[in-house]
């Protein structure tokens, strides 16, 4: 692995409302940070395949992938997606139960997501998944071409817009199942990068969010500038919904979050074990 330059690193995150409001002040020089940020942003599954390739130096990614390389990146504490009541959906044109969709096309929005995690645990028979862009899923199903779709980000919103119905919410189940926020999605940095330089990244991360609290207009011409073809309300949503005090920090009911997820999908055979410390590099 190259060393990073330690002047300017990488820093992956996608363009959805939420993360332009958690990043915008760092990226921005506007709170204090160790270094400068080259700032890149993906949808999620990019930037899952960007930092499985070790080819990103910090980085948003699904819980999901997390599982997958633990051996070169750690946990920050701050910045990432939990909470309750803003889980994965799977959609359909026609109610029907979830049982039915086995052997069926369901269209999902990347191989690493947490969401379909979450969704081969929920039920292993569930198997034929067409990948593609989370914002293409909800056409695909009305189209026919997918016969479900598992929606997240500001999908959950608008699918009725499709002529779309809900046919399981998936993070209701998490919460039913473990009575814990649902993790969807957290900040890593390369563990190469040692633990002073990677305790200072998550402190300034912490101050870009608190500071997006506390100035809720400062981030509005960089949230719209990536989020042109989403409503302000549904926009508004989308940053009410995913930017909680989970985002400030993890905090222990957000860390046993995440372990139970992990944990499960060892159990589950869906992501490999590891003995690394989620946290220290």
């Amino acid at each position: 692995m190259n060393r990073p330059d330690t002047t300017t690193l990488s820093l992956g995150f996608s363009p959805c409302p939420n993360d332009t409001f958690i990043f915008n002040a760092l990226v921005h020089g506007l709170v204090p940070a160790p270094l400068r940020f080259q700032e890149r942003l993906e949808d999620v599954e990019t930037l899952n395949r960007l930092v499985l390739e070790r080819a990103l130096d910090v980085s948003k990614i699904s819980y999901h992938l997390l599982g997958h390389v633990r051996d070169d990146y750690c946990l920050l504490r701050s910045g990432g997606a939990l909470g309750r009541g803003c889980g994965p959906l799977v959609v359909a044109r026609q109610d029907k139960d979830i049982s039915t969709l086995r052997g069926s096309r369901i269209a999902v929005p990347g191989l690493y997501t947490t969401a379909l995690l979450l969704l081969r645990l929920f039920d292993p028979l569930l198997d034929r998944f067409l990948v593609m862009p989370f914002d293409r899923i909800m056409e695909a199903v009305a189209r026919g071409e997918a016969d479900a779709g598992l929606i997240i980000h500001e999908s959950r919103f608008t699918y009725a817009d499709h002529g779309l119905v809900q046919l399981l919410d998936l993070g209701e189940w998490w919460e039913r199942e473990t009575g814990q926020p649902i993790p969807l999605g957290g900040i890593v940095a390369r563990r190469s990068l040692g633990e002073r330089l990677i305790s200072a990244i998550d402190l300034a991360l912490r101050q870009s969010v608190e500071y997006g609290l506390a100035n809720p207009e400062a981030a509005a011409g960089y949230i719209r500038g990536h989020s042109q073809e989403m409503s302000d309300t549904v926009c508004a949503s989308h940053i009410g919904l995913y930017v909680n005090n989970f985002s400030r920090d993890l905090g222990d009911e957000g860390i046993t979050s995440v372990a139970a997820l992990l944990r499960r999908g060892e159990a589950a055979g869906l992501i490999p074990p590891s003995t690394k410390d989620l946290f220290t590099p």
